[in-house]
């Protein structure tokens, strides 16, 4: 070999090696900001706590390949995911070591139980508590380090109860999840319902995220004969739920609490037939907004043609306005800081970052969606409709 061309090869190696230790550098100059999730991955919870946290990945994609730097530095976003089987205990200790070993200033949790065990020590451990539950309590306690992200489940109440019992009867059962989601739920919706004239024949809730046989909890209360189910929990649990009612002979109306999404369920139900009547919230591919629209075709290219749910959607939005909210703050460690920057952040969201077109954060830290909108199944189809609508229903 000449020694022009041991030059050129040397040469070249040299390049190699300049560029690799350039590429090098690079990479570590970015920051990794690890962001925490504590919720249910094994058990009957496994797909809503999957969905969540495929929301939370979605938007750490995101924020990487848009970049963003906090302080002058380059930061990388890390999802790091902890299964605590829907159980609150194991969410205090997952948010401990989620602080702890991953110094994590952010952990997002989906169960109301989970939430409310994070807040008894989050606040002395300056860990900002992003709460994936529609139970307004999380946000009514003071406590100044967290952020409730969907709407409380009280904005639903009243509407559901009307269209229900003015369409199917006054004779309401409930046979909700036996979690503290779930009894939360009970608890506003029973003097809810009396309050608007009817009664409660049966309560028997069930434990949605262990049985996968609801017969004979289905079977009590349906011999009280009513005219209306309470049912929710988990989509598939809540599927079954409903298909076993109607094998037993039910023809009345469900009031679906929230946590459930109507399309998930109707997988188990094998159609939207067997859920006539049924009232819920509306899917995120039902509605008819250029975001909601753009969101869930990324998603579906992504996920091999799967349709978003809630979960995946406000969890996407949750974790990108954390992003924007640490850019904003000049810090990705000060939870105080983050959090005091969260409103100006959701508000600054580009629209193909917001699918559910979130307006800001509200004095009480949850977040503010201008007209959410319902679902109702009729004649084996689903419709959207506003919940001034179904008040109005005679």
């Amino acid at each position: 070999m000449t020694n022009k061309r041991l030059r050129g090869r040397a040469g070249l190696v040299a390049t190699v090696a300049t560029t690799a230790l350039m590429s090098a550098g690079a990479a570590m100059a970015q920051q990794v900001v690890h962001i925490g999730f504590s919720g249910p991955l094994s058990g009957g919870a496994a797909k809503y706590g999957q969905e969540v946290l495929d929301g939370m990945q979605m938007a750490a994609a995101d924020v990487n390949q848009a970049g963003i730097d906090v302080a002058g530095k380059k930061i990388k976003f890390e999802v790091v995911a902890l299964d605590d089987k829907y159980n609150p205990s194991e969410t205090a200790i997952n948010a401990r070591r989620l602080a702890q070993e991953q110094q994590a200033a952010v952990v997002l949790v989906p169960h109301s139980g989970g939430g409310f065990a994070v807040q008894t020590s989050n606040e002395q451990q300056k860990l900002l508590l992003l709460s994936y539950t529609s139970v307004p309590q999380i946000s009514e306690r003071g406590n100044k380090l967290t952020v409730r992200i969907p709407p409380a489940f009280t904005s639903y109440l009243n509407s559901f109860i009307k269209y229900e019992m003015a369409t199917y009867g006054k004779k309401a059962a409930l046979a909700a999840t036996d979690t503290d989601y779930g009894k939360v739920w009970v608890a506003a919706f029973k003097p809810a319902w009396e309050a608007a004239g009817g009664t409660i024949v049966a309560d028997n809730a069930m434990s949605y995220n262990r049985a996968t046989d609801f017969y004979s909890g289905v079977s009590r209360v349906l011999a009280a004969k009513p005219d209306v189910m309470f049912i929710g929990g988990p989509s598939e649990p809540t599927g079954l739920v409903a298909q076993q009612a109607r094998e037993l002979g039910f023809k009345g109306g469900f009031i679906v609490m929230d946590q459930a999404k109507l399309d998930e369920v109707a997988k188990v139900t094998s159609g939207y037939a067997p859920l006539n009547g049924a009232i819920g919230v509306l899917p995120l591919a039902n509605e008819d907004t250029p975001n909601a629209r753009g969101f869930v075709e990324r998603f579906r290219k992504s996920h091999g043609g799967r349709d978003p749910s809630q979960e995946v959607s406000l969890n996407y939005t949750a974790v990108y306005a954390t992003a924007l909210a640490m850019k904003l703050a000049g810090s990705v460690s000060d939870a105080t800081a983050i959090r005091g920057q969260f409103d100006k952040a959701v508000k600054a969201l580009p629209a193909q970052n917001n699918p559910q077109s979130v307006t800001g954060v509200d004095a009480q830290g949850g977040f503010v969606i201008g007209n959410p909108l319902a679902a109702v199944v009729q004649g084996g189809q689903l419709k959207a409709a506003t919940l001034s609508s179904l008040t109005a229903a005679k």
